[in-house]
């Protein structure tokens, strides 16, 4: 253990050795069970998924390549089928007779599923049931004491994923498009493009994505990829021709790239304001998920604060600022302002002819 240092005296030296040999042997036990999950949940991988590159394990589990060929290395030691072959085309596998029953699971995962609750796309699928009746199964496996932490859990956490004015409804041609993805059949689909025009395409079904409350259908038109909203499809028929699926197409890094694509090509509308200081306390409730783009300025010679506000779009500005109605006004785009004009005397033209009123009463500020 070397010399002790001079001026450190002996009990202080011999409370550092005792630290330093604690230290060692928590951080190796704990390297063990690092190691122990590690290799379980690459063998739960293989069990779910078949063959699989190591490199793809490595991405995953967050380790070296090299980590995973040890780690592959140690399961064939301890008797499991597992064999892995290097080099392009190459991947890891287990013996296709070779099935565990073992779960492994820690009590943190336990309380991730027992919080769970079944998201409305999956009911909007029609899967709702089956994940339901998998939780019950699950929780009959378990020992009388874990039984009693699923309850405490679900007493404590409970997550709402549906909007306040969202609807539950699988939106039209959902399921039909679900049966061509099963089926891997194409589809022949008119949807509503730009400005809703009717567009007729025959489509390739890749697969289906939820965001944000919203489901997307993900394929290929003569081989180009294409992602459409599904509430924009306005009539879908399953062909009896197939549909192929490109090699090595993945589902979730598609989705992440065109969603890297889409936002870097998105050029937002910015809109300069001036809000009444009466309105400012409660813009974030009235502007939603906008409210986090508000970008305060200066305080004019009224009181009103100038800033701005960043839209999709002219018409989402104008559908928002429409309902503020004279707690906020646009400052620029000018056209923004002749159009909110415009919808406004559209309006009260409108509720004059059906109440026929000719000229508008006063208010009590006017007064």
């Amino acid at each position: 253990m070397g010399q002790r240092p001079s001026g450190v005296p002996p009990e202080e030296y011999v409370y550092r050795i005792r630290e330093m040999l604690t230290s060692s042997v928590m951080n190796y036990d704990k390297m063990k069970k690092m190691r122990a999950d590690r290799l379980l949940a690459i063998l739960l991988i293989l069990q779910a998924r078949g063959r699989t590159t190591a490199a793809r394990l490595s991405e995953e589990l967050e380790v070296s390549v090299r980590t995973i060929y040890r780690d592959l290395d140690a399961l064939s030691a301890a008797g499991v089928p597992v064999y892995a072959d290097r080099g392009p085309g190459g991947g890891c596998a287990l013996d296709g007779n070779y099935r565990t029953t073992l779960t492994g699971l820690t009590e943190g995962e336990l309380q991730a599923l027992f919080a769970l609750r079944v998201p409305v796309p999956l009911q909007q699928l029609g899967f709702g049931s089956n994940l339901q009746a998998a939780l019950r199964k699950l929780s009959a496996s378990l020992t009388a004491s874990i039984r009693g932490a699923e309850e405490s859990v679900r007493q404590r956490l409970y997550l709402d994923a549906t909007p306040w004015s969202g609807s539950e409804a699988p939106p039209p041609f959902l399921l039909t498009v679900q049966q061509a993805l099963w089926q891997n059949r194409q589809l022949d689909l008119i949807y509503l493009g730009p400005f809703d025009a009717a567009i007729r395409r025959q489509f390739s079904p890749l697969g289906l994505v939820s965001k944000a409350d919203q489901w997307y259908l993900v394929g290929e038109v003569e081989g180009v990829p294409r992602v459409i909203r599904v509430s924009r499809l306005v009539a879908v028929e399953v062909s009896s021709e197939a549909a192929a699926r490109p090699h090595g197409f993945e589902l979730e890094q598609f989705w992440n790239r065109w969603c890297v694509t889409v936002n870097s090509q998105r050029n937002p509308y910015i809109v300069k304001v001036r809000v009444n200081p009466a309105l400012l306390s409660r813009l974030p409730t009235l502007l939603g998920r906008g409210a986090a783009d508000w970008k305060a300025g200066t305080v004019d010679l009224d009181g009103w604060v100038q800033g701005e506000l960043s839209f999709e779009t002219l018409a989402e500005a104008r559908t928002i600022l429409l309902g503020l109605g004279r707690g906020v006004e646009v400052l620029e785009p000018q056209a923004l302002r002749w159009s909110l004009r415009d919808f406004a005397q559209q309006i009260d033209s409108f509720y004059r002819e059906r109440e026929g009123v000719r000229e508008r009463p006063a208010t009590l500020e006017e007064q």
